[in-house]
């Protein structure tokens, strides 16, 4: 089974936020939360069991249901990084593809 790199922090702990909620919102249990965040419990299960990291969108959700801060809601989790970092590829043009806009635009100045 592959963890996710989170789940190396010793911090990080999803349990401690989930029963937080769980408490919380005044829910029994974990398919309570499921049905309360509009995820499938399977999602639940395995946030649990460190297979699945909580995601922007669940954390989104989570603030969207309780009313707690997205940052209350990764401290609660043991997240104590201060930013996402993206890798360098992302984001960046392909080589060919600034060569292929480079010669659209010389294209396009010399029909001016």
């Amino acid at each position: 089974m592959a963890h996710h790199a989170l789940a190396s922090q010793e911090s990080y702990n999803p349990n401690h936020l989930l029963d937080i909620l769980l408490g919380k919102m005044q829910l029994k249990n974990d398919a309570a939360l499921s049905r309360l965040l509009e995820v499938a419990p399977p999602v639940i299960s395995k946030i649990r069991h460190h297979r699945l990291p909580v995601g922007a969108s669940l954390l989104i959700r989570m603030h969207e249901v309780t009313g707690m801060s997205i940052r209350d809601l990764r401290d609660l989790m043991g997240d104590r990084r201060t930013k996402y970092r993206l890798s360098d590829a992302q984001g960046r043009p392909k080589p060919e593809d600034r060569t292929t806009n480079d010669k659209a635009t010389a294209g396009n100045v010399a029909h001016h």
